[in-house]
């Protein structure tokens, strides 16, 4: 069985992307990076819940920017990239995703760090 379907499907995805975001306007640490974007916050969930479908097996749905055209020149630190993971690991457990399927989502969440980090 997939990481997409483990993890719910699309509902489950979409659900785990919308705490996702949630998580992330209300982290200290990374909210002041979506104060000025140029997408809402619902537009936000949309695009992180496609990506997750597409990233982890599902349907080709995600149809944004690739994580280092996304995050070029935001020079995002290290610390900044960790909250994110600890966001996504909240959210995961939020939705009462199992441990290998958090270490997988992990993983590959942290496989796009030289994308993210200091681009």
């Amino acid at each position: 069985m997939s990481l997409y379907e483990r993890l719910g499907a699309s509902e489950g995805i979409a659900a785990i992307a919308n705490d996702i975001v949630e998580n992330h306007l209300a982290n200290p640490t990374i909210a002041p990076r979506f104060q000025n974007m140029k997408m809402t916050p619902e537009q936000l969930k949309h695009a992180a819940a496609t990506f997750f479908i597409t990233g982890t097996g599902g349907p080709e749905v995600y149809q944004g920017a690739d994580m280092l055209s996304a995050h070029k020149g935001m020079n995002i630190s290290a610390l900044e990239f960790m909250a994110v993971l600890d966001d996504a690991l909240s959210a995961l457990a939020k939705n009462d995703i199992g441990q290998r399927e958090q270490e997988e989502v992990l993983f590959i969440l942290y496989s796009m760090r030289a994308d993210i980090v200091l681009v």
